[in-house]
């Protein structure tokens, strides 16, 4: 029985290793995304400053800035497309996290005898398991978000 209790709290470990581990390098590529945003940001500010103040230039100096000035708006979309998806790991990251606490909440009341629980503690057990239940049904409108997406995108 102990080794059962050893072999679960080692996974659970793991698995919150494993999760730490993601939200860890979501957060650097949040930080990148958001570099890349403030570079863009200048280099189209450069190119509107060009096609706005060179109205003599050659007209394909300005169709290759115009283009220059599309692809970087191409790229921003990009760019706020994986931040929103990663905004969403971050929500379903949250959420495994809470459904890992609150199953084994649940699971130390179920693991006590019936006879020993009191009416509290059934009560408590009733209220971890809507919340359990709460959150698996979030987790899965992310999922449905994600999979929505995905197609949209296709």
């Amino acid at each position: 029985y102990s080794t059962c209790e050893r072999t679960l709290a080692r996974r659970e470990r793991e698995a919150q290793m494993k999760r730490f581990c993601k939200a860890q390098a979501i957060q650097r590529r949040l930080e990148e995304i958001e570099v890349t945003f403030r570079e863009l940001e200048q280099q189209g500010i450069k190119l509107e400053k060009l096609l706005r103040d060179e109205n003599g230039s050659p007209a394909d100096q300005q169709t290759q800035w115009t283009n220059q000035l599309l692809y970087l708006v191409q790229k921003k979309n990009s760019l706020m497309t994986e931040e929103s998806d990663l905004m969403i790991a971050v929500q379903e990251l949250k959420l495994e996290e809470q459904q890992c606490q609150l199953d084994k909440k649940l699971r130390s009341y179920m693991n006590r005898e019936d006879t020993l629980k009191t009416p509290e503690d059934h009560k408590a057990e009733q209220e971890i398991l809507a919340q359990l239940l709460k959150v698996v049904n979030e987790r899965n409108v992310l999922i449905h978000i994600q999979e929505e997406k995905r197609l949209s995108e296709l």
